[in-house]
């Protein structure tokens, strides 16, 4: 599938009436985004939710960054990703992870262990799963949320590619050279439109702190090379701006340029502002012109 170079990945829908959510899908199709990438965490379920969205546009690529693996078991997960491959021919990608240790044992009650394994045999769990309703016409196309390289490996053998997420351009090469030509690369870029650095990078470590606080996303980041003292206080402002592309409209199309020439096929942005639950509206309609030729 085509899911063409610049998408926007946002999680403000959820915090969204879905009418409203309906109708901002909508606009985003209308400025020429190539795709609508959506999470799931403790919002709406992301295959319902694709779904909607689906409907409510006509030509957008709707993606899931990510659906968790344990949220549903393989054979459901299988039947959703083709009920709707076969319902929007073109236009779902899966995107599929292992979610962090809190979201899976904390709220969801599974143990959480030996992830890669277990994305593993649901990957095998998936292809073999029994679906007796009408198939799709297209062979439905899923990501992995893959951070290491054994992740990259898995996600370049068992699916069309990875989708990364909180990671800086260092990693798209990595990811490349992991992966080799063919599969799909599309790693999240988050972005802050100020030029204020002091702002620009407040704004940026409070977008960085849930994820500093896990396990996954600072391993991955010691691997590229960050320290304990990047990781530390919120994070350096090294790292910061190795995350959170910040600046004029020439900055973050420059950032977004940078994944492309590192490897990347296509690149969702994430736009952060002061209010991390607003709807960004007019800075994805800033964006568009800025994007949307790379």
């Amino acid at each position: 599938m085509s899911v063409g170079r610049v998408g926007i990945w946002t999680g403000v829908l959820d915090g969204q009436p879905m009418s409203r959510a309906k109708e901002l899908a909508a606009e985003i199709e209308s400025l020429g985004y190539a795709a609508l990438w959506l999470p799931e965490a403790v919002g709406r379920d992301v295959l319902v939710n694709a779904a909607l969205q689906l409907e409510a546009t006509t030509s957008i690529t709707i993606a899931t960054g990510i659906a968790n693996i344990w949220a549903r078991d393989a054979m459901a997960m299988s039947a959703g990703h083709k009920t709707l491959t076969e319902a929007f021919p073109g236009r779902f990608l899966l995107g599929l992870g292992v979610s962090h240790h809190n979201l899976v044992e904390r709220f969801r009650g599974h143990e959480y262990k030996k992830p890669l394994a277990h994305m593993r045999a649901y990957l095998d769990a998936m292809d073999s799963a029994l679906y007796m309703a009408v198939p799709p016409t297209e062979a439905p196309n899923r990501v992995i949320g893959a951070l290491g390289p054994r992740a990259l490996e898995l996600a370049a053998a068992k699916a069309a590619g990875a989708h990364p997420y909180f990671v800086p351009v260092e990693h798209t090469a990595m990811a490349r050279q992991t992966m080799g030509e063919g599969p799909l690369l599309m790693p999240e870029q988050a972005a802050v439109l100020e030029t204020d650095a002091a702002r620009a990078r407040e704004i940026a470590r409070a977008h960085m702190a849930i994820y500093l606080g896990t396990v996954n996303y600072p391993n991955n980041l010691r691997r590229l090379g960050f320290t304990e003292d990047d990781l530390a206080g919120g994070g350096s402002d090294r790292l910061a701006d190795a995350i959170v592309a910040w600046g004029d409209l020439g900055a973050i199309r420059t950032r977004v340029k940078a994944h492309f020439d590192a490897g990347a096929d296509h690149v969702c942005v994430q736009v952060l502002g002061d209010d991390p639950h607003a709807v960004p509206m007019e800075r994805w309609r800033e964006l568009a012109p800025a994007l949307l030729d790379l």
